[in-house]
């Protein structure tokens, strides 16, 4: 594929991929864990999409606002990103998980005009006092004090929309992600990353065809959801399977073969679990022909296990919430059990030294890419800092560190710095240690990775605990529940030790290196 291939015309809106399918052809089915089914069209989606993108407008939502969606794996949610595109506004896609610290945060720091969310998310919204800059809160699926229904301003809107004149530079999206110290980083995107993502990899590595029917289990809220499920998919002209109920490795398995997918993409962890389920032989998969893995390196068990029995290779990706996919084994390419694959755009990537230099094959140093790469985030918001500290020479440094083989195959050596990635989240140490620290007991704490069979990692908290607490099984499961309270549920810590002191540098910073290094020596690697 030519770089220049990946450069989307100056004027470009990230739905132009979506709008040429209009059609009666089947976009999206839905279901839930009752069995009940609703189906869109092409034509129904961008129909309703161009509703809601007049609800915004007579909201007073115009080109260069900020709005919050939370909501679930829906219909609706893919009509309100795109109405939402459409005016040229930029969205924040938030996790149903947030808490009100969390979502507080994200409306000041980007001057919030707008709030989009389900009736199931609404509690901590209405849990923030202080919000000056949003002038509208829209509900979904019902009818609140304080929130406008978006089923009554749907009913009252015009079907016709003339889109907004976006520019391939134009911001179209700022997610949070977690970084080592403070608050969440802001990545803005722009709207020419969505043109050059969708080339990469619903291209490239997903291998969507428009026949395709294809299930990307990602949920609304983070960007793997913007990347597969909405961009992916739907810029390709396929049919979308959403599935909103809980996850269990059977079921997952039998929607697989009762809606004879062709493409599947999930995490690590899904396929460890659906790995283990019983009888996993009498399941049908003869339709799925491209599997993909995403979020944390995929252990060769579970690769042999999909490949013994269902004759499916399942190939492993790894991307960023600044870029897009930018390693992986394609479906032309032989899989490597333990390999990240090769790099996507080889002209764009590196395994660099401490001087921004590329090291040879076998050396370990780390991952980066040129900072022209099409597919890179713009910016941090409001923090140019961040950025300046993330460039080194002519790369841009994510943060994990390689080797290459002669092969060009690259080989995950690990974080270069304490993000935690557990089941494909991201969760930063400091936003753990923050609100542990609220808890009367704790007196020092410091999180790290350890290892884990299911998830990769989990997060780990080691606590010097104030005089007078005792450090027990009890205790533990109420600092568990109370970091569920403080900050999203799925960053608490799943293992807690006690310790009379922490490691720490000469200069008294924690040595978390020194922690973590100690549990993977300790616990095996699955």
């Amino acid at each position: 594929m030519k770089s220049e291939n990946l450069i989307a015309p100056e004027f470009y809106n990230i739905t132009d991929e979506i709008a040429q399918f209009d059609s009666e052809k089947t976009a999206l089915v839905w279901e839930n864990e009752a069995g009940e089914v609703r189906e869109w069209s092409y034509h129904r989606l961008l129909e309703t999409a161009n509703r809601f993108a007049n609800v915004m407008t007579d909201a007073g939502i115009g080109k260069g606002d900020h709005v919050i969606v939370m909501m679930p794996r829906l219909l609706e949610t893919y009509a309100v990103y795109m109405g939402i595109w459409l005016t040229g506004a930029i969205i924040i896609p938030a996790s149903e998980l947030l808490k009100a610290h969390d979502l507080e945060y994200r409306i000041h720091h980007a001057n919030v005009k707008a709030v989009i969310a389900d009736a199931s998310c609404t509690a901590e919204f209405d849990k923030i006092a202080d919000a000056p800059s949003v002038v509208t809160r829209i509900v979904v699926g019902g009818a609140l004090d304080g929130w406008q229904s978006y089923e009554q301003l749907m009913e009252s809107a015009a079907v016709t929309f003339e889109k907004v004149t976006t520019r391939k530079d134009d911001p179209c999206l700022l997610a949070f992600t977690s970084g080592t110290t403070g608050n969440p980083k802001g990545v803005v995107h722009v709207h020419g990353w969505g043109y050059a993502h969708i080339r990469i990899a619903a291209d490239h590595w997903l291998d969507i065809r428009e026949s395709d029917t294809v299930w990307a289990t990602a949920g609304p809220g983070w960007q793997k959801w913007v990347w597969s499920p909405f961009l992916s998919v739907l810029g390709k002209g396929a049919t979308g399977f959403i599935y909103n109920g809980r996850f269990h490795p059977a079921k997952q398995l039998k929607l697989l073969q009762d809606r004879q997918v062709n493409v599947l993409c999930c995490t690590p962890t899904e396929y460890r679990l659906m790995a283990k389920a019983d009888h996993l032989n009498t399941y049908d998969l003869s339709h799925l022909r491209s599997a993909v893995s995403a979020g944390e390196p995929l252990n060769r068990e579970v690769i042999s296990v999909f490949q013994d029995n269902f004759d499916i290779k399942v190939r492993d990706g790894y991307g960023q919430t600044e870029s897009t996919l930018l390693i992986g084994t394609l479906v032309d390419f032989p899989i490597r059990p333990g390999s990240m694959g090769k790099p996507i755009m080889p002209e764009y990537m590196a395994i660099i030294d401490e001087n921004g230099e590329p090291v040879g094959v076998g050396e370990i140093g780390d991952i980066a890419m040129r900072k022209d790469f099409p597919a890179l985030f713009q910016e941090y918001y409001k923090e140019p800092e961040r950025l300046e500290k993330a460039i080194r020479g002519d790369y841009f440094v994510s943060g994990d560190r390689a080797y290459r083989d002669e092969d060009d195959y690259y080989w995950f050596q690990g974080r270069n710095d304490d993000i935690i990635i557990s089941s494909g989240y991201t969760i930063g140490p400091f936003e753990v240690e923050d609100a542990l620290t609220h808890h009367p007991a704790v007196k020092e704490v410091a999180v790290v990775a350890s290892p884990d069979e299911i998830r990769g990692t989990v997060v780990k908290a080691f606590i010097v605990l104030k005089e007078g607490y005792d450090g027990d099984n009890s205790l533990i499961r109420e600092l568990q529940n109370f970091t569920k309270n403080r900050t999203a549920p799925y960053k608490y810590p799943r293992r807690i030790a006690f310790v009379e002191s922490l490691p720490k540098t000469d200069s008294g910073k924690v040595r978390r290196v020194a922690l973590r290094e100690a549990e993977f020596a300790q616990i095996s690697q699955f």
